[in-house]
């Protein structure tokens, strides 16, 4: 695990979602750490409810239908003057990053200015910093229109939304008829009414970063490569990397944007050796326990960044560190088309530390550590064992109110949250 970076004395933190992984691995990392923990989520049975972590749960307006109501309540909460830090784990950093000036006197919070914040969440904004920059990223092209996605497609290519994560918005298309099904997705969703990307497919294995930067300068960093996908394209299996180019880059973009809190960016390893090819960036720390059980707590480094302080820099994490998110691995198998008797055999590894998991420890319900992480796994199991084809309706569920939309960021957009 991560050698300690605490702050002087336990912090009253405040994380404004609880239903996203990220969310979840924070709060056993702040745990463990000793901070007291509040969380707020409009879900009453969402998944940082099973956690012996949290002191309190307070139930509120959901961000993406309510941004004004999500806003007045975390406010509220935090005019009591009791939380030393407002941690956000997903994309509410992006309504605080609008309105930081009204909240920066109230608490401690590590966000860099809107425009930078705004560039680094929109994919086509991340894909232009990066012609900008010169670094590398696949062949892209920039649209608004059903027309001008049929004009820019070759195949194979990927097709995504500006807006979108947890790897929502994104299409891989290999013929004419994936591009129709993209399309009507995409009329549907309204997407063109922001702008789509198409980027060439490139073959190679996934591999993430996440960073922790201070005023533009990178003080921790850590990556890892994907060794086995879950649902939705998440990862169910990971081994932490050493990337010493990939954090060049990675440092090049935080500086360009005089970045202030964490950044997580994307790329694609090629199978022929090349360069990394960037591929999308979140304003955020993306599953953070990964790099605390290779050794680096960017979270608790992201804290004393939130509260004032300007660490020296701190490194990076250990290589050749595997772990694993069992839930995800279960869920995967099934929306493969996973049998009941498949799911047994995942179960059955995971259990043991078998197969694919030997020597590899579990991210997100740590059941030695966090024991009530045990309840959502068991009833995931329980439900994919009767039912395996619910698969994808079950991943799909972890897509909730914490996550924007079109309408939602340009409300936040306009004047009424300045």
């Amino acid at each position: 695990m991560a050698a300690s970076t605490h702050v002087p004395r336990p912090l009253r933190v405040l994380v404004p979602e609880g239903n996203s992984t990220s969310a979840r691995e924070a709060i056993t990392i702040l745990g463990l750490s000793g901070h007291h923990i509040e969380v707020c989520d409009p879900a009453p049975f969402c998944l940082v409810r099973f956690s012996r972590f949290v002191r309190k749960f307070h139930r509120c307006p959901g961000l993406r239908d309510d941004p004004a109501g999500f806003l007045a309540f975390v406010e509220r909460l935090l005019a009591t003057g009791q939380y030393d830090v407002l941690l956000p784990t997903h994309e509410q950093g992006f309504l605080f990053a609008r309105v930081q000036e009204r909240l920066r006197d109230r608490v401690g919070l590590a966000l860099p200015d809107f425009a930078s914040y705004r560039a680094a969440h929109s994919k086509a904004g991340f894909s232009r910093l990066l012609d900008r920059l010169s670094l590398p990223q696949p062949a892209t092209r920039i649209v608004n229109s059903p027309s001008g996605l049929r004009d820019a497609i070759k195949f194979p290519s990927i097709v995504k939304t500006s807006v979108g994560t947890a790897s929502r918005g994104i299409w891989f298309v290999r013929s004419s008829d994936d591009l129709d099904r993209a399309l009507q997705d995409l009329n549907a969703r309204g997407a063109f009414a922001d702008e789509v990307l198409v980027q060439a497919f490139v073959p190679g294995a996934i591999e993430k970063a996440q960073a922790v930067f201070c005023r533009g300068e990178l003080l921790g960093f850590h990556a890892y490569r994907q060794i086995a996908a879950g649902a939705g394209g998440g990862e169910a299996i990971k081994q932490s990397v050493a990337r010493p180019q990939l954090r060049s880059h990675v440092a090049q973009i935080g500086r360009a944007l005089g970045w202030h809190g964490a950044l997580s960016v994307d790329c694609i390893m090629r199978d022929d050796g090349a360069a990394p090819l960037l591929i999308d960036c979140n304003p955020r720390l993306v599953e953070p326990m990964s790099a605390y059980l290779a050794g680096f707590d960017l979270v608790e480094l992201l804290l004393r960044i939130s509260v004032g302080e300007v660490p020296a820099m701190a490194g990076e994490s250990r290589a050749d560190v595997r772990t694993h998110l069992a839930m995800q691995a279960l869920l995967g198998c099934a929306s493969r088309g996973g049998t009941r008797r498949d799911i047994i055999r995942e179960c059955w590894n995971l259990a043991t530390g078998g197969g694919p998991y030997a020597g590899s420890a579990e991210e997100l319900t740590p059941l030695r550590l966090d024991w009530i992480s045990a309840v959502p796994l068991a009833l995931i199991a329980m439900v994919l064992l009767a039912a395996p084809g619910r698969g994808v309706a079950l991943a799909r569920g972890g897509w909730g109110a914490h996550l924007l939309d079109i309408a939602s960021i340009r409300m936040i957009e306009s004047g009424e949250f300045r």
